[in-house]
């Protein structure tokens, strides 16, 4: 796929597709078959940013990597376990985070400080930390698309499928390659990022100019999706950037920087897309896209608020378009004023124009919200901000999901 930038294209690829990054998952014996055990590593070390759970109990490994991105601003490996969180457990699940460190430090024969972790799945449980040892000895990075794949099913939980996404953009007339690898599915309502996101690039670029970078584009991305309003303990998103392709350092004042910019937010936007479709039980995305605002916070507020409307997701997920819903969570989005002219259409049926119903037909609504996405359009004639949330339907299937997370 071609942007509208023409510098800028969609590839097939994973983590390891940027120069200089490889890979691997194993299955330690955290999950009972599945891969459990990922390594994200840079044959150099590698400019660093990373956003974080606003949960006020945030798991271990997120002091652990905070602590060694402090040290230097730089990092080297990543190591993510899934099946256990290591959340709420106190000085015991510290220092199994510290060791969990030293063993992937000392297994690449790295300094410490070049190591984040993270950890996802279930809170208030100890980590074994012999299969964690046995695990990391078995890792053995490459750097073939099959490598990253691993990689992404070592790192899923509910999760039904690994998401990756990859774009090349131009920079000083050579091809710079970023790429992402996500998981969630439960749990999804991020104040930062999502539950697990990681993104590599062979760009040559600082860690600060990619911190504001990643806060930016975060705002309209990771933060704008939410599957069931929980935020959890986990969440992180970690951007790496080893310089393997060399160019002129980019910054804002770089003539490609926009581009770049662009880029990197296409391949987040993809990912939280990616998240909130696979919603645990989920059957449809719903994209909320809100017009006509006064400011481009309010615009944002509104759509997420709608689209993390359980009454709007079991509305789409019945296939009723019943847009009482949606006036409803407007009403209560945080919006102040008198709105008399707000329009709303579900997948390009109009179904509220000027504040006033508008008769339409039932079984053509029905019909379009049929589709895989579900596109509800708002515009509040207000001003000229916009808005987007995404988000997905709330299905049975998500309860049978969640009654038995633990077993």
């Amino acid at each position: 796929m071609i942007t509208k930038e023409k510098n800028i294209k969609k590839i097939n690829g994973t983590i390891t597709s940027p120069k200089g990054f490889y890979a691997s998952g194993v299955h330690a014996g955290l999950r009972y078959k599945r891969k459990d055990l990922g390594v994200i590593y840079s044959d150099k070390p590698s400019s660093v940013a990373a956003v974080y759970t606003q949960n006020l109990f945030p798991a271990a490994p997120i002091g652990i990597t905070k602590q060694s991105i402090a040290y230097s601003n730089t990092l080297q490996a990543v190591l993510v376990n899934s099946g256990c969180a290591n959340a709420c457990t106190g000085k015991q699940g510290e220092n199994d985070a510290y060791q969990m460190r030293a063993m992937c430090a000392e297994h690449f024969d790295l300094p410490e400080y070049l190591v984040a972790i993270a950890s996802t799945g279930v809170i208030g449980e100890f980590l074994k930390m012999d299969m964690i040892e046995k695990g990391v000895k078995e890792l053995k990075v490459g750097n073939e698309m099959e490598d990253g794949e691993d990689f992404g099913h070592a790192i899923l939980t509910t999760d039904t499928v690994t998401k990756h996404t990859c774009y090349e953009v131009l920079v000083n007339g050579k091809i710079i390659t970023i790429a992402g690898t996500a998981k969630g599915s439960g749990m999804i309502h991020p104040n930062m990022a999502t539950m697990l996101s990681f993104i590599t690039t062979d760009a040559t670029v600082s860690s600060s100019q990619l911190q504001v970078l990643l806060k930016n584009v975060t705002d309209k991305t990771f933060n704008q999706i939410t599957v069931d309003g929980d935020t959890s303990t986990n969440d992180m998103v970690l951007v790496m950037a080893n310089g393997s392709v060399e160019h002129d350092e980019l910054t804002i004042h770089h003539p490609d920087w926009e581009h770049f910019a662009l880029a990197f937010q296409l391949v987040c936007e993809e990912l939280a897309k990616k998240i909130a479709r696979d919603g645990e039980g989920a059957t449809k995305l719903i994209e909320v896209n809100v017009n006509g605002a006064s400011n481009t916070q309010m615009a944002n507020q509104i759509a997420k608020t709608i689209v993390g409307s359980n009454l709007v997701k079991t509305a789409v997920y019945g296939q009723d378009a019943n847009w009482g819903r949606i006036i409803g969570a407007i009403g209560y989005s945080g919006l102040k004023g008198e709105f008399n002219q707000i329009d709303i259409a579900i997948n390009g049926v109009t179904v509220l124009y000027n504040s006033k119903p508008v008769a339409f037909d039932e079984d053509e609504a029905k019909t379009a919200l049929q589709n895989e996405i579900v596109y509800i359009d708002v515009h509040l004639h207000d001003g000229d901000c916009v808005g987007t949330a995404w988000g997905c339907d709330l299905t049975y299937d998500y309860v049978k999901i969640n009654a038995s997370y633990r077993t």
